[in-house]
């Protein structure tokens, strides 16, 4: 052999033995394997975002998570070298693809405490807009990962140069074998059953009871790619259809009596809470002055959503289908909106943002709105082709009823607001000045205290129009019925910094941290006209539920039995109200994990006919 060592060659020279021929091969792929374990690890490293860097370093006690996040990449790498032979471009994309998507998850965890998942994926256009609104930072964990990057890409370039010619059986063989690696670890990845193997790790450093908690437990290439599972519709553990439809078919759907179809109003506020019941910060007077007469006057409770600072159309979605495992929605869907149509009603509603934005251009026609206003089809001719604020929002709203009222037609409307959404600027004031809202105990910094005023000032306008709202409909001769809610509660500084300043309760562990955590407040509320019709005077304190239940309670406050479906899950309210996505359940108003036989046996139930109703569309209308 001429010129230099074989290890810095292409490829070894004609007729050298087959000894050497096994090591340059040994070599080269052992390289690239172990570029792989380098973009793995650069991915744990940002895994746990704002957490302690003792989740990074508890990874590395933990054998099988470990594997589990180092084989995606790894088999990635291999499998792009075995198909083109160039070593630089299978590590630049697979670096690229993997930490790309470590550095979005990075940032997710920093801004909102939520995880990347893959069904973000499918709505790039709105994770793109709301990107703009955050300030992205360039920290010493994203440098460090930018240096190895860097650094691997030259030792690849420098070990393992140029493009390798397997030939055609040795390509074969390597394409084969790193395809079968890439299946093998799909399925492992996908499997549940590994998937929900607790380690003595997990249980020591983080909280079984957080979603975001238990993601980054696992890492993040791991969970993420487990995560498809989460946007694939897949029944229930021993779902039977057959099961399912004769539970269901012991009901039938129920009309609404000529005599009550009173209108009904949903509005679901955007990161709306109370902060009030939690005793902290000290407000002005005025910020919840209208909630509160609103509480005063209808029916008030907690809800208790399965999301934290951003997530909005899970709460949504919930309260319109009665679902607590969401579909895709990718088709008609069967939905409450439905069978208010199948009743006679006209049916539509408002959010004063785009029609992208968790693509509910198309699927709020698949849950039954006939009729839904945008940014792109009404908004922005009112704001020069910008989001609505809330001054734009309920006059639009209060027209809308209006218009929809005028006929002979009853009225259903579920819409949603924009203002409100986080984050909240922390270093300019856009509502009033400092010390309007929030009185500054000496324990917020002026950034802290900057979010405070932006957001409880956001919350104090929304107020003044909800008041203006109510007002004209308490005066309306039309009956009807509004329901409000908010959604979840608001990001509150990077990391919940301002959380923390205020000191609430968030301990997981506890119901009292864990209602404070995943709670806002809902309220039913009917003008004197409605309490007439329906023979009720809507007030004092509604039981605490999920959103999934939220339905419920307006039919029941209504007098209406409703569609087969609500009849059939009304039992599961009064046992077990709220069915959370972590894994808990408030039985008989305690928190718990582990239910009763009986009630055990009615979530199953339950669960059982919510996929079968999600799955099987009920509803038949000519037109469209």
């Amino acid at each position: 052999m001429t010129g230099r060592p074989f290890l810095f060659q292409t490829r070894p020279e004609p007729g050298a033995s087959r000894g050497r021929r096994a090591a340059f091969w040994t070599w080269n792929v052992g390289i690239m394997a172990l570029a792989g374990v380098g973009v793995g690890l650069d991915s744990l490293l940002l895994a746990p975002g704002p957490y302690s860097l003792r989740l990074a370093l508890g990874y590395l006690e933990c054998p099988r998570i470990l594997l589990l996040n180092l084989l995606p990449p790894v088999v990635m790498i291999l499998l792009l070298y075995a198909l083109t032979g160039r070593p630089g471009a299978s590590f630049g994309f697979t670096a690229g693809v993997l930490l790309g998507l470590s550095a979005g998850n990075y940032y997710k965890l920093m801004f909102r405490d939520d995880p990347l998942m893959f069904g973000d994926l499918l709505l790039l256009k709105e994770v793109r807009d709301m990107a703009g609104k955050y300030r992205l930072f360039l920290d010493w964990k994203l440098g460090l990962v930018i240096f190895t990057v860097a650094g691997g890409w030259l030792l690849i370039h420098f070990l393992v140069r140029g493009r390798l010619d397997w030939g055609s059986r040795g390509r074969a063989a390597g394409v084969l074998l790193a395809a079968t690696g890439a299946a093998l670890t799909t399925a492992v990845c996908l499997d549940d059953v590994i998937y929900d193997v607790h380690t003595a790790y997990y249980e020591r450093l983080v909280n079984r009871w957080s979603s975001t908690q238990q993601y980054l437990a696992r890492g993040f290439l791991y969970p993420f790619f487990h995560s498809v599972t989460a946007a694939v519709d897949t029944p229930p553990a021993g779902y039977r259809a057959q099961e399912a439809a004769e539970l269901l078919g012991r009901y039938a759907d129920a009309d609404i009596p000529e005599g009550k179809k009173v209108n009904v109003m949903g509005i679901m506020l955007e990161a709306y809470n109370d902060f009030t019941r939690f005793g902290v910060p000290e407000l002005s007077s005025d910020v919840y002055a209208a909630w509160h007469a609103l509480e005063a006057e209808g029916v008030s409770g907690t809800l208790v959503t399965n999301i934290f600072a951003g997530g909005t159309v899970d709460t949504e979605r919930c309260f319109l289908t009665g679902s607590s495992a969401l579909g895709s929605f990718r088709s008609d869907t069967n939905s409450y909106p439905w069978y208010f149509r199948s009743q006679g009603y006209t049916v539509e509603g408002m959010h004063p943002c785009y029609n992208w934005f968790y693509n509910r251009k198309n699927i709020n026609e698949n849950l039954g709105f006939a009729r839904y206003a945008y940014v792109e089809n009404h908004f922005g001719e009112l704001t020069g082709g910008g989001v609505a604020m809330d001054d734009v929002f309920f006059p639009e709203l209060l027209e809308a009823y209006r218009a929809g009222t005028a006929g002979e037609r009853p009225y259903f409307s579920f819409s949603v607001t924009y203002q409100g959404h986080g984050p909240y600027d922390s270093g300019q004031l856009y509502w009033g000045e400092p010390g309007d809202y929030v009185v500054n105990d000496v324990r917020y910094t002026a950034e802290e205290q900057c979010i405070l005023e932006n957001y409880f000032g956001s919350i104090a306008n929304t107020g003044k129009h909800l008041k203006a709202l109510t007002d004209a409909l308490r005066a309306d001769a039309e009956p009807v019925v509004l329901v409000l809610f908010g959604d979840h509660n608001p990001w509150m500084g990077d990391g919940n910094s301002v959380y923390k300043a205020m000191g609430l309760d968030f301990d997981l562990d506890s119901q009292d941290g864990f209602l404070n955590y995943y709670s806002t407040r809902y309220i039913i509320w009917a003008n004197d006209a409605a309490k007439a019709v329906l023979g009720n005077g809507f007030q004092g304190e509604g039981p605490t539920l999920g959103p999934s239940f939220l339905m419920n309670e307006v039919f029941r406050l209504c007098g209406w039995e409703g569609p087969a479906y609500l009849q059939a899950i009304d039992p599961v309210l009064d046992r077990v109200s709220v069915i959370h996505a972590s894994g808990r359940y408030l039985e008989d108003g305690v928190l718990t994990t582990e239910l009763t036989p009986e009630n055990a046996e009615l979530i199953r139930r339950y669960r059982a006919m919510d996929y079968f109703w999600h799955h099987h569309f009920a509803y038949d209308f000519e037109n469209r």
